[in-house]
């Protein structure tokens, strides 16, 4: 066997490992399998939806669920339906309006998950790496986290018109310190690594240090720490809609159903309780996936499994 040979097979074992490990993990199993139904669920809304989510009849409210009622279609046609979930105060199938808020939900925590993730690496990598511009960019940063996040984002959807993307930025404006204090504490102590230092010392670009060498040691706490992001924005954009300040009421989400229903809870549970068990089981999920990853990814506590 050639010398060159042995790094890539060492990479290729290190790979096989990983994921036999990511396999033997019951949390990342049960939190992926759950998380990925969802998602089919998601894509998949236009076929499992049995209506439109904004369809209603006045006659049809507040039905108990697995009740059959009439429906008004596009065309303005009342149409025969069965109520799997029941249906609201309008009379709009609550099933419907799950499933496609389960779209919503989950396009909202990937997308702030991503946003904070891309600006926050960023962030910390120039504030770690770069000394003169540590202390100002800590700073900021200091700054946000003082605010709770859930105020920051009700008052950048009260300021800006209430939308998906609104709600996404919003959420996603308070996740950027956390992820820029976690990147860098890891540049901090990786920079000092001799592999870095011998970078340094044969003149490589601070670019290509900070991205080529630091960037990638850092990858799996922000796989775990993106997973807790995104199950965190999941729960604030339901509690916005909830509050009556996240996306308008004519787009279905789990806390939009949720508030619609509250005013008659004791009555008609069901409002209530079909979106409030997807957003549980979706955050309890995704947790269980970071916590798995977290478990195998790190060393330290894997020699603890």
């Amino acid at each position: 066997m050639r010398q060159t040979d042995i790094p890539a097979e060492l990479s290729a074992q290190a790979k096989d490992g990983l994921r036999h490990a990511l396999r033997r993990n019951w949390a990342v199993m049960t939190g992926g399998s759950v998380l990925a139904l969802l998602a089919l669920i998601a894509l998949a809304a236009p076929w499992l939806g049995t209506v439109d989510p904004t369809l209603f009849d006045p006659s049809s409210r507040d039905l108990l669920p697995g009740a059959s009622g009439e429906i008004t279609n596009l065309e303005g046609e009342s149409i025969a339906h069965k109520f799997l979930m029941g249906s609201d105060g309008f009379g709009r199938d609550i099933y419907s309006r799950v499933i496609y808020g389960t779209r919503v939900s989950l396009i909202v925590g990937a997308a702030v998950a991503l946003v904070s993730l891309l600006i926050g690496v960023s962030c910390g990598l120039a504030a770690g790496y770069i000394r003169w511009l540590d202390g100002v960019m800590m700073r900021v940063m200091d700054g946000v986290m003082a605010i709770p996040g859930i105020l920051i984002a009700i008052a950048l959807v009260a300021l800006w018109k209430a939308s998906l993307l609104t709600v996404i930025i919003a959420i996603a404006i308070p996740e950027i310190p956390r992820v820029t204090r976690l990147v860098r504490s890891l540049v901090l102590s990786i920079r000092e690594e001799s592999y870095v230092e011998a970078a340094v010392s044969l003149g490589t670009r601070t670019f290509k240090i900070m991205f080529g060498h630091i960037l990638p040691n850092t990858m799996a706490p922000l796989i775990v720490q993106g997973t807790y992001i995104c199950a965190s924005a999941i729960l604030v954009e339901a509690i916005l809609s909830f509050l009556g300040v996240g996306l308008p009421t004519d787009i279905p989400t789990w806390g939009n159903i949720m508030a619609e229903g509250r005013v008659q809870f004791n009555d008609f549970p069901h409002n209530v309780f079909f979106p409030g068990v997807f957003l549980a089981f979706t955050v309890l999920a995704i947790n269980m996936l970071g916590d798995g990853l977290r478990d195998t990814l790190d060393p330290r506590m894997s020699k603890r499994i």
